[in-house]
């Protein structure tokens, strides 16, 4: 699999003008726009926009869904594919190479966005109005790298890429609330799923269900589940995991004449420390002490 450590290599290999920057470089697609027909990998961030009319495009494993205006954002080193894409409009690259991001607050700050993680069938999906603010700051961020970029010219790009970011954060947030809307909570069928897990007696053949699995569960990525979560709930997907268990170990403690270790190993804790530690944590007080209580 081709791994793409320089933009120059990239943008050769695609057809497009050489980068003005070695290590940052946007690009234009007037209809028709396509980055290598196989596989590859590179060191760089990758955020595009697209209207598709035709075309595949993988990212891990995953085909995008190409139904409206929609961005894509891609972390280094991650598999994509691009081929044969056909635009509706305009769409628009934008490469950032990690170590354009040394020494600046974006640096740490890009790792926060947990969209980078998304899969391409969570990509996101833009309104008109959304359409417009995003070109408006891709617009300014095109201006300044044709400009002859000076000692400003760097702080000016990321600093209009950050609030790109920002209001894909925004957006992504209004999706998400979208789609509990059409779909019905993310929520409430996540409780089914730990529902069919915890009575198809999957804690004592598997142990304690992870993020990962619950999100294979319900056909969504880890990431996105969480985001779409605490979006609803207020609580990330792990936190919900253990609020989960624990609830079924309090009525287990109240209702089943078993030993606190007992019960804690029947819902996978292989650790009873921690099974202690989180108990205590959510409820209050330890396992021990609520047993007692609801004895008496």
């Amino acid at each position: 699999m081709k791994h793409y450590k320089n933009l120059s290599d990239l943008h050769r290999d695609n057809g497009m003008p050489a980068p003005e920057n070695p290590l940052f470089s946007v690009y234009r697609c007037d209809h028709v726009c396509t980055l290598g027909d196989r596989e590859f990998t590179s060191d760089f961030y990758f955020i595009g926009f697209k209207k598709l009319i035709s075309g595949v495009i993988l990212y891990g494993r995953t085909k995008y869904d190409h139904d409206l205006g929609s961005m894509l954002f891609v972390k280094p080193r991650q598999i994509i594919q691009m081929k044969n894409l056909e635009f509706d409009e305009d769409g628009f690259l934008i490469f950032i190479h990690e170590d354009f991001l040394n020494g600046h607050p974006l640096h740490q700050e890009i790792k926060k966005y947990h969209f980078f993680d998304y899969e391409t069938n969570e990509a996101l999906h833009l309104s008109p109005a959304e359409e417009k603010t995003a070109w408006d700051l891709f617009r300014k961020i095109e201006t300044e790298y044709h400009n002859n970029q000076d000692e400003y010219s760097r702080s000016i790009i990321l600093s209009n890429v950050d609030t790109l970011l920002k209001y894909a954060q925004r957006f992504y947030k209004r999706q998400f609330i979208n789609r509990a809307e059409l779909a019905g909570k993310t929520v409430t069928r996540f409780n089914q799923e730990m529902d069919a897990y915890v009575s198809g007696g999957l804690l004592a053949e598997k142990g304690l269900p992870t993020v990962s699995e619950m999100a294979d569960r319900l056909n969504i990525s880890s990431g996105y589940l969480s985001d779409l979560l605490k979006q609803e709930t207020g609580k990330t997907a792990l936190e919900l995991i253990h609020i989960y268990l624990i609830s079924e170990a309090k009525n287990r403690l109240h209702s089943e004449n078993l030993s606190v270790s007992e019960i804690a190993y029947g819902l996978g804790f292989e650790n009873m420390s921690y099974f202690s530690r989180l108990f205590k944590k959510e409820v209050g007080v330890t396992p021990n002490m609520f047993k007692k209580q609801s004895l008496n």
